[in-house]
């Protein structure tokens, strides 16, 4: 993946500490020095070399919740098309599904979850709270970079999908600059993810026992050879600065 300082101070600082000291900082283009944190917050998701822009931008979300008897699906697909340059042709595709929401719910006393903090966390997050015994939960994101051909652009559908039977609900939507998938069951918890100005994240909250629950987020990246150089918005450069190290791996 041909990508120049797309990089952090203590990367830089280990490579500079492999290589000789003496290096002569007078000759421009020789040797390696550190970057100060301003300008590396100017970079980080933004630069590309050698006449490549991005082409595609696309986001996958999947949420899954199993309960006992019941199942719960919430997922989308996201995808911004900035070949045409100027505006991104964007493409929105939501899923909800809700199966035997006429199971009893569990019963949950004496427990409380409380997430609402994460509305103001900025950056990347990934959060699980569990109140209860036999859960199951995991939070995995994955970013994939690449060069070549970009999707055949899509139309844009309908900007919401939600379904709610019982206690169980499901909704997929698009609002403005912000794109969500949320699964909740009533007294029992809530599970969702998000992509919002300057915030990328994934939550899991559990309040009662044997619940099996996951969530997936795929991130593409399409660069491609371009005549013009075609910006980011402003949000999706926000979004590949801020999933940029996102862990990875399922907790229990």
């Amino acid at each position: 993946m041909n990508i120049a300082r797309w990089t952090h101070g203590v990367l830089l600082l280990a490579l500079l500490g492999a290589l000789p000291a003496h290096a002569d900082e007078g000759r421009p283009g020789k040797g390696l020095s550190e970057i100060p944190d301003p300008e590396l917050n100017l970079m980080r998701g933004r630069y590309t070399v050698n006449g490549s822009s991005v082409a595609w931008f696309g986001v996958t979300m999947i949420s899954q919740w199993t309960s006992g008897t019941q199942a719960a699906t919430s997922a989308l697909t996201l995808g911004m098309d900035f070949r045409a340059g100027g505006t991104p042709k964007v493409s929105f595709t939501p899923s909800v599904t809700v199966t035997a929401a006429d199971a009893p719910l569990p019963v949950s006393t004496g427990r409380s979850i409380d997430a609402s903090g994460l509305q103001n966390v900025a950056g990347l997050t990934q959060s699980i709270q569990v109140a209860g015994d036999g859960n199951v939960a995991g939070n995995t994101t994955h970013l994939n970079v690449r060069e070549g051909d970009a999707p055949a652009p899509a139309a844009q559908g309908q900007q919401l999908a939600s379904v709610q039977q019982g206690g169980v609900s499901a909704v997929a939507q698009l609002d403005g600059n912000n794109a969500k998938v949320q699964l909740q069951i009533e007294g029992v918890g809530a599970v969702q993810q998000w992509i919002r100005s300057g915030s990328v994240g994934q939550s899991i909250a559990l309040g009662s026992d044997g619940q099996t629950v996951s969530n997936r987020m795929q991130i593409d990246l399409v660069r491609q050879s371009l005549a013009s150089n075609v910006p980011l918005s402003q949000n999706v450069a926000q979004a590949m600065t801020l999933v940029r190290g996102v862990g990875m791996g399922p907790g229990q």
